[in-house]
């Protein structure tokens, strides 16, 4: 089948983008790999600097077995960038030999009558990543227009997924709407190198990790609240800062430079905070694959990624208690109550003081990424919705 993606940033690897990025990156390479042509629609922006073959490097350029990116431009403004880029993909589907046109959240699939009406051969596919309406970035009117982006996720397409339970449900409760449960996904990782780490000045195993966008509704002014508590409530807190721990968070901002410089100034004068900025390649897979525990404390998220992620290199996740993050972990992490200070102070304490519950905790990581979020099987049952679809569509037109 020829397939679209339409709706992500890009292909890029790491938190340049965010969880639907990395969802399409990982589905679109297993289904290249199983004879599919698949084009991921890009914007140029955040086509990434690390060094590339060649042939990436370009419109329509080959990022794996089966698999192209195709840049369209946009406008680069907050309330535009997104629908701006999702029409003008739409537009040059419109064009196209695809067989499927797939989008990826709620805000592109506003979009999605576009090719039910002008192009009825190709079968339109919409995946509900997360409710964007509870983000802290946007203001009323975009929130009323993702609102209404989660209705037309269910309404216009031929076939709806979801990538958590909790979407799946609430699609189903709110829009009557039966969506296929198909989770977002991770690989099993084995990194020993620690030269890369080695390099901000962090020690294996000693170290708090946070990872994703510099955006309010991530949640990292809590992790960073909750940090300096930790160091200086005294007793067990006060001896966090004496034995060498330090909270590295990993990330940058897209269009929210001021929360950036709210986080900055908050960790001036803790040298054991570390902001490093946008991280990618082996750098970010030591990160991961060295700390003692992964800290996400997200307020609002579909299934999130970067837990999976995180879990795929055996790390145990401490997650805010929200639906999303509890399915994510399947009990192999820990809880603390969302927005709660406090609470996740006494956690990270709790955790640190006890080495062997954390170690206990990372025996099952891996084995749930194996067993719940392998991308193989997703990619099947993805590529099986696209196939239940098509016969549908050949069926009712051999009867007509």
């Amino acid at each position: 089948m020829r397939i679209a993606m339409i709706g992500q940033k890009g292909f890029e690897i790491g938190q340049r983008g965010g969880g639907i990025e990395q969802h399409v990156r990982a589905l679109s390479l297993c289904l290249g790999r199983r004879g599919h042509e698949v084009t991921v629609y890009g914007r140029r922006r955040y086509a990434g600097t690390s060094p590339r073959p060649s042939p990436f490097e370009g419109e329509g350029d080959l990022a794996g077995p089966g698999v192209t990116v195709r840049f369209v431009p946009t406008i680069y403004r907050k309330n535009l960038e997104a629908i701006v880029h999702t029409f003008l993909c739409t537009v040059d589907a419109l064009l196209r030999d695809y067989d499927v046109i797939h989008y990826h959240g709620v805000g592109p699939a506003t979009l999605a009558w576009i090719p039910r009406l002008l192009k009825p051969k190709a079968r339109v596919v919409v995946t509900f990543h997360s409710q964007d309406k509870f983000h802290a970035k946007w203001g009323l009117f975009a929130r009323k227009y993702l609102e209404f982006g989660e209705w037309a996720a269910c309404a216009f397409p031929h076939a709806t997924l979801a990538v958590s339970h909790v979407i799946k449900v609430y699609a189903r409760d709110r829009f009557k709407k039966n969506v296929i449960y198909i989770p977002n996904g991770a690989e099993v990782q084995d990194v020993t190198a620690t030269d890369k780490i080695g390099e901000f000045g962090l020690e294996a195993g000693k170290y708090v990790l946070n990872v994703g966008r510099l955006v309010p509704h991530k949640g990292i002014h809590t992790l960073i609240e909750a940090w300096k508590g930790a160091k200086g409530a005294g007793g067990s807190r006060g001896a966090l800062g004496a034995d060498g721990w330090k909270l590295v968070i990993v990330g940058a901002a897209t269009y929210t430079s001021a929360y950036e410089k709210k986080l900055r100034a908050m960790i001036e004068g803790y040298d054991d905070v570390l902001m490093l900025g946008y991280q990618s390649g082996e750098t970010l897979r030591q990160l991961f694959a060295h700390a003692y525990v992964y800290v996400q404390p997200s307020e609002s998220e579909g299934l999130p990624v970067v837990v999976l992620e995180a879990m795929s290199y055996g790390r145990p996740v401490l997650a805010s208690d929200i639906p999303e993050n509890i399915e994510a972990m399947r009990n192999a992490g820990f809880t603390f109550q969302n927005k709660s200070v406090d609470d996740l102070a006494k956690k990270l304490v709790d955790l640190i003081v006890h080495p062997e519950t954390v170690a206990a905790a990372a025996k099952s990581t891996q084995n749930v990424v194996l067993k719940h979020f392998n991308w193989q099987i997703i990619a099947v049952h993805t590529e099986a919705v696209y196939l239940s679809i098509r016969t549908e569509a050949e069926g009712l037109r051999h009867k007509a």
